[in-house]
């Protein structure tokens, strides 16, 4: 371990500093599809016998070169298996392994003078090496971000492979930590791109309303190299706009510009072509604009007071399970949200993939995205916040432009100590530096309850602009009477919004309303748990936990659970749930009462 510990930290560096932002807008090979794989929980194809790093593992792709060769490995006889994709779902072997498997891919590649060319990925979950042509590029930690390296001179003329070691173990100084409540899909996730650029190219680049104005966009275009002079242009037809713009001597350009967008809102989920250009490179991408805020105990979109009406969603496929990957799939989900009337989703626990947020964005939903800074999360550890900022960082960079986001989540669930107050309280700051445009928050848990009083009073308070919590009254204490009386006491002049509340049902079984695993059950916690909120001043928002039923190793209940967690809304094969309609029939009031305001 201490030497795999030692060799991440020396290759760490090795990533490539481009942001690649808008990834899918550049010129692009596809290097999705089936990929030799071997399994190896050994790791005999990292290290050798003594448990030190081989020079002459798999990733040499070795062949036998006459019949006493010995050679215990095989690529071009190995299993296929898809990417993107977890392994998890696509061999039933491989439904609770958690370790080291080997994906092999082959492609072909001209060089063409002038251009770069960089391997991006999507997320590998949860920790890679990566090799090309039999020499580490690379490596990269965490499941759910982008990350790409530039190969623009190790690509060879015709045929090249790549090969990654993907390991999905859980460990203690991770972020996410070992302890979740949520399947641990191990593979390459979502797509790998071959990407093309020119040497000089627009990395990177934000448009945006600055916060508090609605008639200028500001922002700013970043070319790959410090390099001062060059043209860059920025367009938004619609609004005629058409401004060329000169790099400074870090490569940026800074613009402020006068217009008047129409507003993007859940009811208008406008969205403008803007285009950036540095001569023959074109990048094309939808904005919108929109300003969020609070003020006092509201939360105001477009200087509207608004109530998020809102569900917590994992990014779990309907019907096959594993980890969504496509717009299709994507939209699926978002489109139950969408009927059952929300305008907000919470995308939890982790930074979903980027379909998901852009679909969101197009369909009118607010957006809550956050990092898997998770239950017991190590406080005291370097790596550990490094990584948890890096995430965070990561996270942001991608989805900048993405106005459906409005919150930025940096934890969930975590156990008070001074330790966890300044760790977080420095990931806060991280965001405030970052962007000032969209408000911060972290889900925190009901500090306690005297008598019939539930008290949420944390010490982060200070640092969101929300003040959001989880609570399962009549679920994991309580009962779901106890809804009817309880009282709240949330000292702080901010709007409160529950980020969890639930209990799971079972779809299809039914009983009394008593009779815990059943849809009446949850459906009287439903209505019990918004009429007590909603006699609660401040209340700005919730979303309950969670949409559909999702794999959970820690969920092992016989008959019941099945290694699912029951509290969706929707089952795993689509099905609705009684609570369904009670949260529908809600938002709807809601959104009627914001109506005749």
């Amino acid at each position: 371990m201490l030497v795999l510990l030692a060799c991440i930290s020396a290759l760490s560096l090795v990533k490539a500093d481009t942001i690649l932002n808008n990834v899918y807008a550049r010129h692009t090979q596809s290097l999705n599809g089936s990929w030799n794989s071997i399994v190896d929980p050994f790791d005999n194809g990292y290290y050798d016998y003594r448990l030190n790093v081989s020079n002459n593992g798999f990733f040499k792709n070795q062949k036998a070169k006459s019949k006493s060769d010995l050679v215990e490995y095989n690529f071009d006889t190995a299993p296929l298996i898809k990417v993107p994709g977890d392994w998890n779902t696509q061999d039933d072997k491989l439904f609770f392994y958690e370790g080291s498997v080997w994906y092999k891919k082959d492609f072909n590649y001209t060089p063409k003078p002038g251009t770069k060319a960089f391997l991006y990925f999507g997320a590998v979950n949860y920790f890679c090496n990566v090799y090309l042509n039999g020499e580490q590029i690379g490596t990269h930690e965490g499941g759910f971000t982008p990350f790409n390296f530039d190969v623009t001179n190790k690509l060879k003329e015709g045929s090249n492979f790549v090969i990654l070691r993907v390991n999905n173990e859980r460990k203690p100084e991770g972020v996410p930590t070992v302890n979740s409540d949520w399947w641990n899909y191990g593979g390459i996730t979502r797509d790998v791109l071959l990407v093309e650029t020119p040497d000089v190219f627009v990395d990177d680049y934000l448009v945006q309303l600055p916060k508090g104005s609605y008639d200028k966009v500001e922002g700013y275009v970043q070319l790959n190299e410090k390099k001062a002079g060059v043209e860059v242009s920025v367009e938004i037809p619609e609004l005629k706009i058409q401004k060329k713009l000169v790099t400074d001597a870090e490569g940026k350009a800074v613009f402020t510009l006068k217009a008047k967008p129409k507003l993007w809102s859940p009811e208008s989920p406008k969205l403008y072509d803007v285009i950036i250009r540095n001569g023959e490179d074109v990048l094309n991408d939808k904005i919108g604009f929109r300003q969020i805020e609070t003020q006092g105990k509201s939360i105001l979109l477009n200087g509207k007071k608004t109530f998020l009406r809102g569900i917590s969603i994992h990014e779990e496929a309907p019907y096959r399970q594993g980890r969504v990957f496509s717009k299709e799939e994507s939209m699926l989900l978002l489109s139950w949200a969408k009927e059952m009337g929300c305008n907000f989703v919470r995308l939890a626990h982790y930074p979903h993939n980027e379909f998901m947020v852009r679909a969101a964005e197009e369909m009118g939903l607010m957006v809550w995205s956050e990092i898997p800074v998770y239950w017991t999360i190590h406080w005291s550890n370097p790596d550990t916040y490094k990584n948890a900022s890096t995430q965070l960082n990561d996270m942001m960079e991608r989805d900048k432009n993405r106005c459906g986001i409005i919150i930025w989540s940096v934890a969930n669930e975590t156990p008070h100590s001074d330790a966890r107050d300044k760790f977080l309280a420095d990931l806060a700051a991280q965001v405030r530096a970052k962007d000032n445009t969209r408000l911060l928050s972290m889900a925190m848990e009901v500090t306690g309850t005297n008598g019939n009083v539930s008290q949420v009073k944390d010490y982060m308070s200070k640092y969101v602009d929300i003040i959001s919590f989880n609570n399962y009254l009549g679920w994991y204490g309580g009962t779901t009477d106890d809804c009817k009386t309880r009282q709240w006491d949330i000292p702080y002049d901010k709007p409160f919004f529950i980020s969890e509340f639930g209990g799971g049902a079972l779809q299809g079984k039914h009983g009394d309303k008593t009779e815990r695993w059943t849809e009446e059950y949850q459906e009287e916690l439903y209505k019990n748990t918004l009429d007590m909120y909603n006699r609660v001043d401040g209340f700005a928002g919730t979303s309950p936990w969670i949409l559909m039923d999702f794999r959970s190793s820690r969920r092992q209940l016989n008959g019941i659970q099945d290694f699912f967690n029951r509290k969706g809304v929707i089952s795993e094969r689509g099905m609705k749930k009684k609570a369904f309609y009670v949260l529908q029939n809600f938002y709807k009031m809601k959104k009627e009462q914001e109506l005749k305001h």
